[in-house]
């Protein structure tokens, strides 16, 4: 089989154009104009014209996506580096994790959304390749008279490393595609690749397109997510995955007080430092807090189980409700058998759905 052909698939966000460059044709983009299935799908018919949060800010939700634009525009090209300085290196395990969890096999075929660095779709295609490498030797193992010739040229004539899998990066902000792109080449991935501009809420692909799902660090950005998580549950193959690392709310009161410490006084620092770029990441801090609207969640669950807010705040509790309220938004939308588990004390989560 021909090595899958690395490529880029342009769609502008909302309802645009796309174009597409090369000569490849990725698995499930849609060919349709983009206003062809808006009375079709009810996700697709209208922007609610009500308010949200950008940070702490109280912004219309039509505001909203060009601040987080224009946010992660700032910051894209110093975006690896600042996640190394202010996770101090951590977010490498926790993607490791990710993979490892996802265990995906040669043919898979996953979209990583808000991908736009590429630190998913590099770690998929490495864990790919190596799975087929050790499928490939142990068929080998099994044909013991097999001469070393016959040996090196089955090896010369495996031409698709990854076995016909394929990584789509999809990301809203051109500057994080560009980017990704640049880093593929320096890291050597030449192939299994395709970026595409699109939005989370309007996925430019066939429905049951994808094996899997990924959205790392990205879903507390979407402006309607209960949207992008029916979007991906749209896009899945009968019997595919759904997995979202993000940020979640600490369990322990002593690491809590000293996360925000780090968190409100030290990262914007770091930011201004290192890319020049105070709100930028005073911005990325404060979503980590709003995400998914937890203040409103918290006093809901206070209110439902009557217990005394002060206290819930000195517990487990709104840890508790806010885990179990980004769960029941997965559930929300179509995907079963949802679960969630807590790395680094709640410092973030992996979400994992199936769409069954």
């Amino acid at each position: 089989m021909a090595a899958p052909r690395s490529c880029d698939l342009w769609r502008f966000c909302g309802r645009g154009w796309w174009r597409a460059t090369g000569h490849c044709r990725l698995p499930g983009c849609r060919r349709s104009w983009p206003w062809a299935t808006l009375g079709t799908r009810s996700l697709s018919q209208e922007k609610r014209a009500a308010e949200t949060h950008f940070g702490f800010e109280t912004v219309s939700e039509g505001e909203k996506g060009s601040k987080v634009y224009q946010v992660f525009e700032n910051v894209a090209k110093k975006y690896d580096l600042m996640n190394d300085m202010m996770s101090l290196g951590i977010h490498r395990a926790w993607k490791d994790l990710l993979i490892r969890k996802m265990h995906p096999l040669p043919g898979t075929q996953l979209l990583d959304m808000a991908g736009g660095t590429g630190d998913i779709a590099f770690r998929f295609l490495s864990y790919v390749q190596a799975q087929h490498q050790r499928r490939q030797r142990r068929q080998l193992r099994t044909q013991q008279n097999l001469s070393w010739e016959e040996i090196a040229k089955k090896y010369q004539n495996e031409e698709d490393s990854l076995g016909g899998s394929l990584a789509t990066v999809c990301d809203i902000n051109r500057e994080m595609l560009k980017v990704g792109k640049q880093k593929a080449l320096d890291q050597g991935h030449t192939a299994g690749l395709a970026w595409v501009l699109g939005d989370a809420e309007e996925l430019p692909f066939d429905d049951n397109s994808f094996d899997v799902y990924t959205i790392a660090f990205g879903i507390r950005n979407v402006t309607h997510i209960d949207q992008a998580l029916q979007e991906a549950h749209r896009v899945l193959k009968p019997g595919g995955r759904f997995l979202c690392l993000e940020f979640g709310q600490v369990n322990d009161p002593l690491i809590s007080r000293l996360y925000d410490l780090y968190s409100f006084q030290v990262i914007p620092v770091i930011g201004e430092v290192i890319a020049g770029d105070w709100k930028s990441y005073q911005y990325l801090v404060e979503s980590i807090r709003k995400f998914p609207n937890q203040v409103q969640s918290f006093k809901a669950f206070v209110a439902y189980n009557k217990v005394p807010e002060g206290e819930a705040q000195a517990s487990h509790v709104s840890f508790l409700a806010f885990q179990e309220d980004f769960k029941d938004m997965i559930e929300d939308a179509g995907f079963q058998r949802v679960t969630y588990e807590n790395l680094t004390t709640g410092i973030v989560a992996i979400h994992s759905g199936f769409k069954l």
